[in-house]
């Protein structure tokens, strides 16, 4: 992950997850930081939990504003999190050199677990990706 892992592997480069969905609760989805010393199960996220609706059931737009000092995540332009260096608990590395940005709909690993905990088929429809400078 990252123009530059010849270099700087996974985490050390740096990875935010715009949106991540655990295929068990279609009525949540997750923003997240992923950096040396915050990765995996220990990665800076939050959770967005739709009431009486799911994920699943219409199309959400979700965003982040990226800064080299502070990443905002939104769903349907909504502010649910604001990520800055002083939240991490390892070197901030989101402040202008190469890093993966994820869509992530997740049916195996932690904290899924087993893949057969999600029900099948699933599929995610991405309209568009827009980056703008």
């Amino acid at each position: 992950l990252g123009n530059d892992c010849d270099v700087n592997i996974w985490p050390q480069c740096g990875e935010i997850d715009v949106m991540e969905n655990f295929g068990f609760n279609a009525s949540e989805i997750g923003g997240a930081v992923h950096g040396p010393g915050y990765s995996a199960g220990e990665a800076i996220n939050k959770e967005y939990e739709l009431e009486q609706a799911r994920f699943d059931d219409d199309h959400h737009i979700f965003g982040i504003e990226w800064a080299p000092e502070q990443i905002n995540f939104y769903v349907d332009g909504d502010l649910y999190n604001t990520i800055t260096p002083d939240d991490v608990t390892g070197p901030w590395v989101f402040n202008g050199n190469p890093f993966y940005i994820l869509i992530n709909l997740a049916v195996g690993g932690q904290p899924v677990g087993d893949p057969s905990n999600t029900d099948f088929p699933k599929t995610m429809a991405v309209d568009y990706v827009r980056v703008y400078q």
